[in-house]
């Protein structure tokens, strides 16, 4: 992947931020995307530190102008667009019923995590067939495999970024290019030792220690999947050494969705 030039959506933080230093060490040439380019830029200082060049770019992804120039910008620091990983997203209201989320709610996570995908893999895909060749990750959730209360915004989001990934698969396959699906499943990080451990503990009545068990307890590995977990698996779809597999649901979650 040395000199590939990849644009990542959501870097700044959690996975993002992971799976930014993950392709850095891998010598790629790095176009970070997000709304808070401030926040972006301490990740961006350690994509230079690694001796990679990284431009950082303002960018809605819900916005169709503002992804068609981020790789407008993107082809003119680098010459191309090899990779694409679509990290932004959002969680949705948690522990409503379908019933009681409100159509906002509802469109808004529809909006951040259908569309905005679909703005940045349309804004790409001339320059990757151009170019005959191009790799996109979409980073979605095991919650867009398997079915599950009180996510259902988030849940419907994230399938429908499966269909999403499977028909591009099937009509950019011509121009070799590969689109692909990872699918994290509960990431140990700052969401899920602030919020999510701590509301199974109040719930439950126990320690936070043991909430953070109960939940591993829900998968095969019996342990949370990392931010580095995810980007090994990107890194897997972006890479040469996947160049026949495209239009696949890779989940990344110790063993759950699939099992």
């Amino acid at each position: 992947m040395q000199g590939r030039t990849a644009i990542i959506t959501g870097p700044a933080k959690g996975m993002g931020a992971a799976v930014t230093r993950a392709f850095a060490s891998e010598g790629c040439n790095l176009v970070l995307a997000g709304r808070d380019v401030a926040a972006i830029e301490p990740v961006a200082e350690d994509v230079r530190q690694a001796g990679r060049a990284v431009e950082v770019v303002a960018c809605d992804v819900t916005d169709v102008g503002q992804c068609e120039d981020l790789v407008a910008q993107a082809k003119a620091r680098f010459g191309r667009v090899d990779i694409l990983v679509n990290v932004a997203g959002g969680s949705g209201p948690i522990g409503k019923t379908g019933w009681e989320t409100t159509r906002e709610e509802f469109d808004d996570i529809i909006e951040v995590n259908m569309a905005g995908c679909f703005n940045t893999m349309r804004a790409v895909m001339p320059v990757m067939i151009e170019q005959r060749y191009g790799k996109i990750v979409n980073v979605g959730g095991t919650f867009g495999m398997r079915g599950r209360a009180g996510r259902m915004a988030y849940s419907a989001s994230k399938w429908g970024l499966r269909g999403i990934t499977k028909s591009f698969a099937l009509e950019a396959g011509p121009y070799n290019v590969n689109v692909n699906y990872v699918a994290p499943g509960m990431v140990d990080g700052e969401r899920f030792r602030g919020k999510v451990v701590p509301e199974m503990a109040r719930r439950l009545g126990i320690s936070e220690a043991e909430a953070a068990e109960r939940h591993a307890e829900d998968y095969a590995m019996r342990r949370v999947s990392t931010g580095e977990d995810v980007a090994s698996a990107c890194l897997f779809l972006a890479s040469d050494v996947s160049r026949q597999i495209t239009g696949t649901d890779l989940p990344v979650d110790g063993g759950w969705a699939q099992l």
